[in-house]
């Protein structure tokens, strides 16, 4: 297709694992692209630093990646050759209970069903057929509302998929087998009787089971050092330092890609959108926040339970039930007294993150988009509630409130990490009902952050299928 000089054929605005997905896609079919970051570092979500104390690493956001490492378009790059190394904890994830026990997650679904008692036959009833169906139709998943290349396994996966957290987790009958379960869904941040909250523990056990939920060494910031030496070994450019405030300011170019929300996107080119793409962008709904702490400890957190002290992860939450109630009453605008905790202990496995001897912890709860309140405490509470005597182990710690997320990320909407809520209203449909929901209502102009299909977490689809439609749309080139 011949098209008149620019000065780049593509523009990504926006270094998230989005818009580097967006960026290597159209660089590998031979255009000139040009990266911009308004921050002095790449990366959005996936940037690391010392928070608390001098050589304590601390991940800014995304630290523990399932997501990455099973990702359909980051399986096809180098990025072990750009100095990525994962490391797997053999425990992905633990769920410690009030009476010292846990449920775990392990790279068997067997070994892992086989420790939740009653509930095995359940667990490999539910969980079998995910995994071993999942490299079939994770592209599928993971993308657009289209049809499906393998129908009946997408039919098969989709109806406990879409089936609320509440309900599906009645085919459990213990303590382990639905806490487990229920830790999982949580990571949807949406009440768990939320239709489509079952997908996301699907996934995410799934990929546990198929790649474990990998640390990368040295920080979540080396995959998007990995993506971007990756890029620009393929001559894609990048520029730090340029924050877009407006289309004005951008060089020439035949296709720009916006690796931010609606909210943004609005002020940079709403003038440029018909009145009826103006008004569904305007109607976007943002999720529930996040209130995160990052400590620098002196020892490793003393879980009553062994088998937690060794988990890449730890949800706590204790039963099913207490975590439904917590998430429910975010929704409704308060902030639990138990809330459910993300929390990540990546220093027991990279010793690269602290001092010798020493350790880091990452935590965070939800809370109301927009909240101010410090939930320091509360979540400290709560690990003491697993680890007696975690408080004492505390050297340092550093605290965001979701205000203070937005300041450091603008595409954390009140605290909001996810991109908007992924309920069944902007699962497929975000962030608007479209033939394409990357495609603006301008030429040229898309949208390739986690407010489109498949929406938040570090893999890359989301820009990986904007740039699909842009290479097709703008240049002719079709990607199978």
């Amino acid at each position: 297709m011949k098209l008149e000089k620019r000065d780049y054929d593509a523009i990504i605005v926006g270094s998230g694992p989005n818009g580097l997905a967006a960026a290597i896609l159209l660089q590998q079919n031979g255009l000139s692209v040009l990266l911009l970051e308004g921050k002095n570092e790449i990366g959005g979500g996936l940037r690391t630093a010392e928070l608390t104390l001098p050589g304590f690493k601390h991940d800014i956001c995304s630290a523990i990646h399932p997501l990455a490492i099973g990702s359909p378009f980051f399986e096809t790059l180098p990025l072990v050759q750009h100095g990525l190394e994962y490391i797997s904890p053999k425990i992905a994830a633990a769920h410690p209970f009030d009476d010292g026990t846990a449920a775990v997650l392990l790279k068997s679904v067997s070994e892992t069903a086989k420790l939740l008692g009653s509930d095995e036959q359940a667990y490999l009833n539910l969980m079998s057929s995910v995994v071993k169906n999942w490299p079939l139709i994770a592209a599928d998943v993971l993308g657009p509302l289209h049809f499906p290349k393998h129908p009946l396994l997408m039919a098969q996966f989709g109806l406990p998929a879409l089936t609320p957290a509440t309900l599906l987790s009645k085919v459990f009958k213990t303590k382990e087998g639905k806490g487990l379960f229920g830790g999982m869904a949580a990571h949807a941040i949406q009440p768990l009787s939320n239709i489509a909250t079952s997908a996301i523990a699907l996934v995410l056990m799934a990929q546990g089971h198929l790649k474990g939920w990998p640390i990368p060494k040295g920080g979540s910031q080396q995959i998007a050092n990995a993506l971007a030496s990756y890029f620009i070994s393929i001559g894609g450019k990048i520029e730090t330092n340029f924050y877009v405030h407006s289309l004005n300011k951008l060089p020439s170019a035949h296709a720009i890609l916006f690796d931010i929300t609606p909210r943004q996107l609005l002020k940079i080119a709403g003038h440029k959108f018909s009145s009826l793409y103006k008004w569904q962008l305007e109607r976007y709904r943002y999720g529930a926040g996040v209130f995160k702490v990052d400590w620098a400890l002196d020892a490793p957190i003393p879980f009553k339970a062994e088998s937690v002290k060794q988990a890449g992860t730890v949800h706590i939450g204790n039963t099913f039930n207490e975590m439904a109630d917590g998430e429910q009453l975010i929704w409704q605008g308060g902030h639990p007294d138990k809330p459910y905790v993300l929390l990540a202990q990546q220093s027991i496995f990279d010793k690269s993150r602290a001092p010798e001897g020493k350790h880091t912890a990452w935590a965070y709860c939800h809370v109301p988009n927009g909240s101010d309140k410090d939930m320091t405490s509360i979540i400290e509470r709560q690990v003491e509630r697993f680890a007696p005597g975690f408080r004492d182990t505390i050297l340092a710690k550093h605290t965001f409130n979701t205000a203070q997320l937005e300041q450091y990320n603008p595409n954390y909407i009140g605290g909001d990490i996810n991109g908007g809520v992924i309920d069944i209203g902007q699962l497929f449909t975000r962030p608007v009902l479209r033939a394409s929901p990357y495609k603006t209502s301008a030429k040229g102009l898309y949208i390739c952050s986690s407010s489109t299909p498949p929406g938040g977490g570090v893999h890359g689809m989301c820009g990986y299928h904007a740039g699909k439609k842009a290479l097709s749309d703008i240049f002719g080139i079709k990607v199978k």
